[in-house]
Order: C-alpha cells, then structure tokens, then sequence
C-alpha cells in the first residue's frame, strides 16, 4: 500500500512539473499567428508523460494543462453566446489539451519493438486531433475572422494547418530524439528493443 500511495504521489509531482514546463516552453519566442495559435514545443512534455505514466495520467495533466492555458489566454467566441462559449471552453482548451495526453493509448499499438514509431505516431495523432479540435473550432465560432468573399471551412482549413501541421512535425520529431535520450519507461537512455 505504502508503495502504491508514494508513486501515485509521483505521479502527481511529475505531473505538475510536466504541466509547468508547458507553460515554460509557450513563453519562447516563436512564430505566432494574429487570430491565435503558433508554433509551440509546450505540447511535448504533456506527451512525453503519457509515455511516461499512461494514459489517465497524461489526460489529466492534459486537463490541467487546458485550465492553465484558459487563464493565460481566454478569448471569447465573437458570437459572444452561452452555447459558443462553450463550444469554445471544449474545442480551444479541453478537448485540444487534454487529448494530448492519449498518445499513450496510439504508442502502445505499436508494441515494445516499434516503439520510436509509435511515440512518433502517437504525437502526430495527437497533435491532429489537436488540429481537428481548431478547425472545427473555426468553422463553427470564428467564422468572423475569415476574409470576405472565402468560404468558412477553407479559410479555417488554411489558417489552423498553417501553424498545426509544422507543430505536428516539430512535435513529433523532437518526441522521438527526447525518448531516444530518455526513455520514458527508465528515464535513462534508450535501449534497443530485442
């Protein structure tokens, strides 16, 4: 019992700091679109700790990683609605964040021979839920924003892969060299599979 309780807290503990090192890595400099989104490496700690705890872990930290993004940068839905705000509050934050931490469940298809291929993957399919989440975000809330004269669904089409497919591969390229450094598993360099 002792044992369960003291890695549940470490769980936790790493947890918060993979949460926090998000935050960290959102405040580098890096290219930023001016109707929101940019490119980020906040999303691979959230990622790696999915392949590091699991699952419901990586969720939750996802979760966490949602609510911490909405009190640094809450935008509010031009329709300005109780609906579009929450549609907004589940498309741009919950579902966008916390989804990062199922890249375990899409890694694990792979098994322990293939598991570079799966952690990578896993962080694409992630990061393109992630993208699924922005379009649809941008069909359905922010529409406005699109140009005069250019449909809806190709203006937020355009927009989110502009900044999302670079970050989908960034992600997923940076995952894979971070477990081949340190796998997730032992937390020391990786070892060939057999």
């Amino acid at each position: 019992m002792r044992n369960k309780s003291k890695n549940r807290l470490l769980a936790m503990v790493e947890g918060a700091l993979m949460v926090a090192l998000t935050v960290v890595l959102d405040l580098l400099p890096l290219p930023s679109w001016p109707q929101g989104g940019s490119i980020t490496v906040a999303m691979i700690p959230i990622i790696y700790y999915s392949y590091r705890r699991g699952a419901k872990w990586g969720l939750l930290a996802g979760l966490i990683h949602a609510a911490v993004q909405m009190m640094h940068g809450w935008y509010a839905p031009p329709a300005g609605t109780i609906g579009a705000t929450i549609m907004c509050v589940l498309l741009d934050y919950v579902l966008a964040f916390a989804l990062l931490g199922a890249a375990d469940v899409i890694a694990k298809l792979f098994g322990q021979k293939l598991r570079l291929a799966g952690y990578a993957v896993g962080a694409l399919a992630v990061t393109l839920i992630r993208f699924v989440c922005s379009f649809l975000s941008g069909v359905l809330l922010w529409g406005s924003y699109a140009p005069e004269g250019m449909n809806v669904w190709v203006y937020s089409f355009t927009y989110n892969a502009s900044y999302m497919i670079p970050n989908a591969v960034l992600t997923a390229v940076l995952i894979v060299v971070l477990c081949i450094a340190v796998d997730p598993a032992t937390l020391r360099p990786m070892k060939r599979a057999k």
